[in-house]
């Protein structure tokens, strides 16, 4: 299994398993699918008026990813990567219904922000692509929310996740399943709304292809030309003629819509107005069906990380340049917070390891919030790396980065309640630490603190004549020793 990569995307419509085989060719990784699983969950139908996930939809869910975890038992964790998107964000039950679901499939749920849905689309399809240099359009109708992305070659220039989809607009402008003129006009109403926020942007920038991806777009593309209505792929009279005759219609007839799976038949209607309402706002004329989007945008996302082309390091990089990091300073936290952290010994394991980069990361960017104030910079540098748009983080990757960072100085008290891992006190105590001796924001010879573990404590051993040499280091220390203890946390100082 060592070549394999495996990605589970857990959509507000449809749950989907890809796996994939690495295969390098010419110095060049290429991912191969050799085993794939769909299923449909529905999962935003299953929102109740309190934006909770309901008990039926949560059982449906549970029993698709029992099915995905038995094909992946035995993968090693760090091979596979599980995303989850729109309806998980807004969902109040989400935390609980997460819980329930990586017990179900065996491994670790990641809920992703929408600009991060929107960046993994464009990889997953523009990797399915031959390569061209034109700029292209790339739309993505989810269950919950559509991506529409503007992008070149490999890299997006313009990234938007609306907040409609098949599933809700099904759900709210057609809930019985009625399909009547005037409640398509108000759907494509609506959704027009959402895409006028964007369509003077992308209409300025423009784009030579066009390509709809994932089940809304496939599903059109199969009736309107299995149907006679377009002669290949999406157009605006294809999509025009399927409206009128869905409208006189009443409803959906499978029977007399060739090329139409019952599961896409039962969200049709809401997809139809979302796509219809793209072409007219955005002056599209034709479509053609983009292969891979989010499942294959995971895959090449897990290749990068597996060979050390981490999308991460790269946005690292870019916060470091957009908020003027001190990078000799914040070089100089990291070596001696890595360094600290490897004298703890934690078992190597895959959550370890990624809490170990992780740490390096808030080492880089501790000091982010000094572009907005001195004052409280670690309260602006946590709020900056919770909220803002961080590609290859996913809302828990950026969620311990800002606590982490939020951390690193002050008061602790500040963390009590959250719920923070006993190894992720420690990734905090090596970059308090860290910080800490760094203060002079010079280069030191040899760091005069070591630590070591017993069981539950913490003990830094302290260079006596170093300390004694440095009244306000000493101070220091002994005050991060009290504030240890009002977390709970044993640390303790000791001087040889």
């Amino acid at each position: 299994m060592d070549q394999l990569l495996a990605a589970v995307d857990l959509g507000s419509n449809s749950f989907r398993l890809s796996i994939g085989k690495v295969v390098q060719q010419d110095g060049v990784a290429q991912i191969y699918a050799v085993d794939r699983l769909k299923e449909s969950v529905r999962l935003a139908a299953g929102l109740d008026d309190r934006h909770n996930i309901d008990q039926a939809a949560t059982e449906r869910a549970i029993t698709v990813l029992k099915r995905f975890g038995e094909l992946l038992s035995g993968f090693h964790p760090n091979r596979v990567r599980a995303v989850a998107t729109n309806t998980f964000r807004v969902a109040r039950n989400a935390s609980d219904i997460v819980q329930q679901c990586e017990q179900a499939l065996g491994f670790p749920i990641e809920i992703i922000a929408g600009q991060e849905e929107a960046r993994l689309i464009f990889s997953g399809i523009s990797n399915e692509l031959p390569p061209s240099p034109n700029r292209r359009l790339m739309i993505d109708i989810g269950g919950g929310s559509t991506e529409v992305i503007i992008g070149k070659g490999f890299q997006p220039i313009h990234l938007s996740s609306l907040f409609m989809g098949c599933v809700s607009y099904t759900k709210r402008f057609f809930p019985d399943g009625r399909i009547t003129a005037t409640r398509m006009a108000q759907a494509q109403l609506a959704a027009r709304g959402e895409f006028e926020r964007i369509s003077r942007l992308y209409r300025q920038t423009g784009w030579q292809e066009a390509y709809g991806s994932s089940g809304t777009a496939k599903g059109l593309i199969a009736v309107l030309q299995e149907g006679g209505l377009s002669r290949k792929g999406i157009t605006l009279e294809g999509l025009e003629k399927l409206k009128a005759k869905l409208i006189q219609d009443g409803r959906v007839i499978m029977s007399e819509l060739p090329g139409l799976k019952h599961d896409r038949s039962l969200v049709l209607a809401g997809g139809l107005a979302i796509m219809l309402s793209a072409f007219q706002e955005l002056k599209i004329k034709a479509m053609a069906p983009g292969e891979g989007a989010l499942r294959v945008g995971v895959l090449y996302d897990l290749l990068g990380r597996d060979s050390d082309h981490d999308k991460r390091h790269e946005t690292v990089r870019q916060f470091i340049k957009r908020y003027h990091v001190d990078t000799n300073q914040s070089e100089r936290v990291r070596r001696i917070a890595l360094d600290f952290f490897k004298q703890l010994g934690l078992e190597d394991t895959p959550e370890n390891q990624e809490l170990e980069r992780a740490l390096g990361w808030a080492a880089d960017l501790h000091e982010v919030g000094l572009s907005i104030a001195h004052d409280d910079y670690h309260k602006h540098g946590a709020y900056i790396l919770e909220h803002a748009d961080m590609p290859g983080f996913s809302n828990d990757d950026q969620l311990l980065l800002a606590r982490l960072v939020l951390g690193h100085q002050g008061k602790m008290s500040k963390l009590r309640g959250l719920d923070i891992t006993r190894a992720t006190w420690r990734a905090l105590l090596c970059l308090r630490l860290a910080v800490l001796l760094s203060r002079r924001r010079e280069n030191q010879e040899r760091v005069p603190v070591s630590l070591r573990t017993d069981g539950h404590l913490v003990e830094a051993r302290v260079d006596e004549a170093w300390l004694e040499a440095r009244p306000l280091s000493e101070f220091l220390l002994k005050s991060e020793e009290k504030e240890w203890r009002k977390v709970g946390t044993l640390f303790r100082l000791k001087q040889a």
